[in-house]
């Protein structure tokens, strides 16, 4: 028997279910496990004269004008032939399509268009906007400065932009022109030092060089230049070289000794080579004995005032010698 927590029922309902478990209980009919009441589907209701009372409350007999409301289908299109049943359920529009679905619009308010313009010329209704027509802004004038801010901020960054991208093109062209002169300046450095070398060995006697300009001279008329110059003999500066140092031979090892000169000691000098020579009388002498004298009165004050006893003679020069 089922029995509630408090011992009584607060109501005839929770009474009146509490048998009906008591009874299903009695049957077999509960199984373990969660017990759900099941409830049944909702039923939906029409109610069609509620519908049009509603609808009675807030509609207003205005004019069409004021409304501006058409009920029409969509436009055929000129290649269909004349609409029937059977062609209605064929080009019904799929939902799903977006494409389709885009298309019955447009072709639905095109309908309505044509329907409405001459309706709307005949009451008189302007259908174009004028030329002097101005709308109101939907947003306030603050928002429409900073708006206006934004755009001018933009063009500016644009405008920075593209200044910085012409500089840049600037200093690469900038930069060509002068890799370009140098390298020219660095040929013709190199074509006048080939023409002063050229000069300076004889191979040339012109000098066309030092007013600039010069032009880069073939290879063949090198050759004809070189084979010309042999032809005429050394240069200027070869024939004073030839007249200075000789016109070639043997340089090296010049200075050796050989048999002959070996042999030879005319030139020998036994008193120049072992220094038996005259000297300066009592020069040397005179200096070994001051300096002993020095050291010995060194020693002599190192070792007291009794040590100190020393005979001292004048040598002819005028050094002192201690004894």
């Amino acid at each position: 028997k089922l029995t509630p927590p408090g011992g009584s029922y607060s109501s005839d309902t929770d009474r009146h279910c509490v048998l009906q478990l008591q009874d299903a209980f009695s049957r077999g009919l509960l199984k373990p496990g969660l017990n759900v009441v099941l409830e049944g589907p909702k039923k939906t209701v029409n109610d069609v004269n509620g519908l049009k009372q509603c609808l009675a409350e807030f509609k207003r007999d205005l004019e069409w004008v004021e409304r501006l409301d058409v009920t029409l289908g969509p436009v055929p299109e000129s290649s269909d032939p004349q609409p029937t049943p059977q062609n209605k359920d064929q080009k019904a529009v799929n939902p799903e399509d977006d494409f389709q679905r885009e298309m019955s619009f447009y072709r639905q308010a095109q309908a309505a268009v044509l329907a409405v313009l001459p309706r709307l010329h005949q009451l008189k209704v302007p259908t174009k906007r004028p030329t002097d027509y101005f709308a109101e802004m939907a947003k306030s004038d603050q928002q429409m400065q900073k708006i206006r801010q934004k755009l001018q901020t933009k063009q500016a960054a644009m405008e920075k932009s593209e200044k910085a991208k012409q500089l840049r093109a600037l200093r690469k062209y900038g930069k060509k022109v002068q890799t370009e002169v140098l390298q020219k300046r660095q040929q013709e450095k190199k074509h006048m030092m080939n023409a002063i070398k050229k000069y300076q060995k004889g191979f040339s006697d012109k000098l066309d060089f030092l007013e600039g300009d010069q032009k880069s001279v073939p290879q063949g008329t090198k050759a004809a230049a070189k084979a010309q110059q042999m032809k005429k003999g050394p240069s200027a500066k070869r024939r004073y070289k030839n007249q200075k140092f000789g016109f070639g031979g043997k340089k090296k090892g010049s200075k050796w000794n050989t048999r002959e000169s070996h042999d030879d000691v005319s030139s020998f000098r036994a008193k120049t080579a072992h220094a038996k020579g005259p000297k300066r009388p009592g020069k040397k002498g005179a200096n070994v004995s001051v300096c002993k004298a020095h050291k010995k009165l060194r020693k002599a004050a190192w070792a007291g005032p009794a040590s100190l006893v020393l005979k001292h003679t004048e040598l002819p020069g005028g050094a002192l010698r201690g004894q």
